[in-house]
This record gives C-alpha cells, structure tokens and sequence, in this order.
C-alpha cells in the first residue's frame, strides 16, 4: 500500500463535504491511517489544500475557494470543509 502524506489524510478526511473540526479530522485520521498529527499540523494540511499542486492532484477546481470554515458555537475554534465543485 502507498504511503499517505498529510495532504492525502486530510483529503480523505474532508472529501465527504461534511463540516468537521481539528479534533476531529485528527481522530478520523488516527482511526483510518494509525497516523497522528497534531492541531498546528493539520492546520498546514488544510492550508495545503489551496495551493496548486493540491488542486490538480485532487481534482478540485483551479479558482476560487476550496475550504471554507465556519465558526463553532461556543467561538473556539471552526469547523472546516472541503468543497470539490
């Protein structure tokens, strides 16, 4: 099986197009992949996403917003989702 970068695991995380916080794009990746990464980690993952070589790796379209957040309720923090229009 091929190894699985960060950009890989955040994308399998995200692809399904559902909101999901930090913690839980962590746990999702821990329970899939047996990887950990920490918050500042994923951070940079989805950050990645935006980036060129993401978006054709991926297939997400070449312009415009590909990760949009939203605010959590309790205002600590977002909730983040992959938009592959």
């Amino acid at each position: 099986m091929k190894k699985l970068s960060l950009n890989d695991c955040i994308y399998f995380a995200l692809r399904d197009g559902r909101y999901r916080t930090f913690w839980e794009i962590q746990t999702l990746i821990k329970e899939k992949t047996g990887k950990f990464y920490g918050e500042p980690t994923i951070s940079a993952g989805i950050r990645n996403m935006r980036k060129d070589h993401c978006r054709s790796k991926y297939g997400l379209k070449t312009y415009g917003e590909v990760i949009t957040k939203k605010r959590l309720d309790n205002g600590k923090g977002y909730k983040y989702r992959l938009i592959k229009e």
